[in-house]
C-alpha cells in the first residue's frame, strides 16, 4: 500500500506531531507499506519524518497561502478567492497533481484545513482520500462551506476527539464515515525521568530560589490558547507563595491569527508579573521543558479538539489544571488527575495554582493518577491497533468500486 501525507506545515505542532506518530506506527506495525510525506514549508517534521523511514518532499505554499489562517481571519473574500482562481493557488494544485502522478498513492491522508481542500481539489481519480481533522470545523465558516462542497470526495474522516467528530458530522451532514481517534503520545520522549531545561535562564531570569513552584503554559501563540487567562491567573496568586510562571512557546505558523509575544510580555509587566514570570520561546525539547516545571496549566478560552499537551504533562508525571472543554474533557476522567478551573474567571485558576502550591500531596497523586492513565490509554501502541484497519478498509472499498466499475463495462 502506498500512502502519502500532506501536511500544509514543516514545523511540530500538534497535528504535526500527530502525523509523526502515525509515520512511525505504521512504519514499525506494515513495514512493507510505502509512507511518503508532502508538506507545505520545509521545517523539524520534514528531518523527523525522514528519520521515520518516510520519503519526504517539501512542495512550498505561495506566501498568500501560507499566510492564510485556518480560522478565516485573514478576511472571507481572500480565503474564497485563494482556494478558488488565485494563479499561485491553480499553479499549486498543478504541482501536487503532477506529484501525485510520480508517487502514486493508493491513499492520501491530509493534516490541515488548507491541505484537505487542495488533496481533494488534486487528488488523483482512483485514489481514496482520508481527512484528518484536528480542528472543529463549524467556527470556520469558509472552510466550513468549501469541506462541505468537497466531503463526497473522501473515502474516511479521522478526527482526534468525539467531540471534533459530533462537530464535523454535524457540518458535513454525514457524507463520510467519521472514525474518532484520540492523539497519542510518545511514551518514550514524554517520560519522568530524563533531562530537564533549565528555564530560568532559557528566560532569561535569575535563578529561582529553592523551594519555588514552576507553573508552566505551553503553547502556540494562537489567540485561544489563553495567554493573557495563565498571566492573569498567576497575577491573582498571593505573591507571598513562591510560584514563578513560564510561557514555553512561541509562533509556529506563518498565519495572523495568533498573540504578539511582545504584546504578552507587555501585558505580564502590566499585571505586576516581571519578576514572576519567563517567557522561553519556542523549544525543541517539549517534554524536558515539562518535567522542568512542578504544575502543567492549560488554559485554552475555547473547546479544546484534544489537548495534546495535557497528555504529555500527565506522561511527564506532572499533576495538570486545565478547562477541561471539548476534547480536553475526553483526557481528564473526573479530578483524579487534573484540576479544573472556571474559564471565565481567572480566579478561579489562581486558586487552583495556589491549591496546588499549598499541597506536596495532591500535586503527587494527580501526577501519578496522570502517569498510570497517560501510560493506560495514549500510547502509540493504541494507534498501531486503531490506525492500519483504517486504511485496509477504505483501500478494500476502492478495490470492490473498481471490480463493480469493471464488471459493469
Amino acid at each position: 500500500m502506498r500512502i502519502v501525507f500532506l501536511s500544509p506545515s514543516g514545523q511540530m505542532g500538534g497535528a504535526e506531531a500527530c502525523l509523526l506518530d502515525a509515520l512511525v506506527v505504521l512504519r514499525q506495525a506494515r513495514p512493507d507499506w510505502d509512507l511518503s510525506v508532502v508538506l507545505g514549508e520545509d521545517g523539524p517534521l520534514a528531518g523527523r519524518s525522514r528519520e521515520s523511514g518516510a520519503t519526504v518532499q517539501v512542495l512550498p505554499f505561495p506566501t498568500e497561502l501560507a499566510r492564510l489562517g485556518d480560522s478565516g481571519s485573514s478576511g472571507t473574500a481572500l480565503a474564497a478567492q485563494l482556494f478558488s482562481s488565485t494563479p499561485s493557488v491553480l499553479r499549486y494544485r498543478h504541482q501536487l497533481r503532477e506529484l501525485f502522478s510520480t508517487l502514486r498513492p493508493d491513499i492520501i491522508h491530509s493534516n490541515g484545513f488548507k491541505m484537505h481542500v487542495l488533496g481533494a481539489t488534486a487528488k488523483p481519480e482512483n485514489c481514496a482520500l482520508i481527512w484528518h481533522i484536528h480542528d472543529y470545523i463549524s467556527s470556520r465558516a469558509v472552510m466550513a462551506k468549501l469541506m462541505r462542497r468537497l466531503a463526497s470526495r473522501t473515502d474516511a474522516i479521522i478526527t482526534n476527539s468525539r467531540d471534533v467528530a459530533e462537530d464535523t458530522r454535524s457540518v458535513l451532514e454525514g457524507t463520510a464515515r467519521i472514525v474518532p481517534m484520540l492523539n497519542v503520545v510518545d511514551l518514550n520522549e514524554f517520560r519522568p525521568e530524563g533531562p530537564a531545561l533549565d528555564l530560568d535562564r532559557l528566560s532569561g531570569m535569575p535563578d529561582a530560589p529553592d523551594g519555588t513552584i514552576r507553573v508552566g503554559l505551553v503553547a502556540t501563540l494562537a489567540w485561544w490558547k489563553g495567554h493573557r487567562l495563565f498571566l492573569e491567573g498567576l497575577a491573582g496568586v498571593d505573591r507571598a507563595l513562591p510560584v514563578r510562571g513560564y510561557y514555553i512557546g512561541g509562533a509556529l505558523y506563518k498565519t495572523q491569527s495568533q498573540e504578539s509575544l511582545d504584546d504578552l510580555k507587555q501585558f505580564a509587566k502590566e499585571l505586576g508579573l516581571g519578576d514572576r514570570v519567563g517567557f522561553t520561546g519556542v523549544v525543541s525539547e517539549p517534554a524536558a521543558a515539562i518535567r522542568a516545571m512542578d504544575v502543567v496549566v492549560h488554559t485554552s478560552t475555547e473547546p479544546e479538539p484534544f489537548g495534546r499537551v495535557i497528555v504529555e504533562a500527565m506522561a511527564c508525571g506532572n499533576p495538570v489544571i486545565t478547562a477541561g472543554l471539548g476534547g480536553a474533557a475526553e483526557i481528564i476522567t473526573g479530578n483524579d488527575c487534573a484540576l479544573t478551573f472556571d474559564v471565565k474567571q481567572p480566579k478561579s485558576l489562581a486558586d487552583a495554582i495556589t491549591k496546588l502550591a499549598r499541597d506536596t500531596e495532591l500535586r503527587r497523586r494527580l501526577g501519578s493518577n496522570g502517569l498510570s492513565t497517560a501510560r493506560r490509554d495514549f500510547g502509540r501502541e493504541r494507534l498501531a491497533r486503531e490506525l492500519p484497519p483504517v486504511y485496509e478498509e477504505v483501500l478494500s472499498r476502492i478495490h470492490d468500486r473498481k471490480t463493480t466499475r469493471a464488471a459493469r463495462t
